[in-house]
């Protein structure tokens, strides 16, 4: 029987079986996921160009959520000095020890119904010389800002430092109001008075209850001269540390305020996710820590660094089953803009510790800081 051309040759194919190649063939032809293949290099730079953008992005964020056009300038030395060294601060402190850098499973959905609890630390300053005769007194006056009020407010604390007693004695700590100079005297109105019992040779914080004077403060601001406290022993020596002496920084009068609150859902976050090494095309989030220490932010207390994380990755898979059209114009016009890209869909807050340009310790949210997910849209 007479064989076609084609079928002898197809007849041979299947006689010889598979046909191997030569190693110099072999080197030649390209193996996906080999390292010269482009394309693991190029997702690789395109991740560094979105990490700085981010990096950068999140400075801006920052200053404008927090209404600043630049950075406090507040060194390091000057943080040292302003940081109370009290209970309230400290507790704030240990929350970021303990929790450390780590994003939670569990992310909390914002309530866009409801505030989130803040509290606000101000340290003491001078009053104003109208309030004061002879020079007298040193402190303490507290400024408050028109974001604060009174109906807001849960808490307001007044926090005073005292000196070390020679030996066991009885104090008696007094807060009196200031009220303007007349006839070269100064008025005060007593607000509270406290009996304390002290050991010798241990200073102390003390914690006072000033939320029904803070209350009046802020509804009738014209009030607001500022508080003189004393803290006298049974022999006269006032133990309250009012104007700090060398190695008493951190010990002046401050006030702690918190400020309304409101609760919050939990939720699971799903997504998908990736490390710096996977080789996922999809869109993906992708960790990424922030360190304020490199950014030279000292005015930033807590926490130092955080989780920020980016999205990065195709979206190609969503074109074809959500954007039929867009998909194929894209594949007409690879560079048009046109259609969804890789980016965050869900984001979360941070809470930061840190100071204003007034030199107050400010401890609040900064919303959408955080990748929670990220999604083609």
């Amino acid at each position: 029987m007479h064989l076609s051309r084609p079928v002898l040759y197809l007849s041979l194919l299947i006689a010889l079986g598979p046909v191997v190649l030569s190693d110099q063939e072999t080197r030649q032809q390209p193996s996906a996921g080999s390292p010269e293949d482009p394309e693991p290099c190029a997702t690789c730079e395109v991740r560094q160009q979105i990490k700085f953008m981010r990096l950068n992005a999140i400075k801006s964020q920052i200053l404008s959520k927090l209404r600043m056009k630049e950075p406090p300038n507040i060194s390091r030395d000057a943080v040292k000095q302003l940081l109370p060294r009290a209970p309230p601060l400290q507790q704030l402190l240990d929350q970021y020890d303990v929790l450390g850098d780590d994003n939670k499973d569990v992310v909390m959905e914002e309530d866009d119904e409801h505030a989130t609890t803040e509290t606000i630390m101000m340290i003491a300053t001078a009053p104003e010389s109208i309030a004061r005769a002879d020079g007298e007194p040193k402190c303490c006056l507290f400024s408050f800002t028109q974001k604060f009020q009174a109906s807001r407010v849960l808490r307001a604390q007044l926090w005073v430092n005292l000196r070390a007693a020679d030996e066991a004695t009885t104090v008696f700590l007094q807060i009196s109001r200031l009220m303007p100079v007349t006839d070269g005297r100064s008025r005060h109105v007593r607000i509270r008075s406290l009996k304390l019992e002290v050991s010798a040779g241990v200073s102390s914080w003390q914690s006072i209850d000033v939320k029904q004077v803070l209350t009046v403060w802020l509804r009738q601001p014209e009030t607001n001269w500022g508080i003189e406290i004393n803290a006298f022993d049974l022999r006269g020596n006032d133990l309250a540390v009012t104007s700090t002496e060398p190695g008493e920084e951190g010990l002046q009068p401050f006030m702690e305020v918190k400020i309304s609150e409101g609760p919050r859902r939990n939720r699971r976050d799903s997504g998908l996710d990736c490390d710096e090494n996977s080789l996922e095309s999809r869109c993906c989030r992708y960790p990424l820590t922030v360190d304020f220490e490199d950014f030279g932010w000292d005015w930033i207390i807590a926490p130092k660094r955080y989780k920020a994380n980016y999205c990065s990755g195709e979206c190609e898979y969503m074109h074809l089953q959500k954007y039929p059209h867009t998909h194929l114009v894209n594949k007409a016009n690879p560079r048009g803009s046109a259609g969804p890209c890789c980016t965050p869909t869900k984001m979360s807050p941070i809470n930061m510790l840190y100071f204003n340009r007034k030199e107050q310790i400010i401890y609040g949210k900064i919303p959408s800081m955080v990748v929670d997910r990220c999604g083609c849209s």
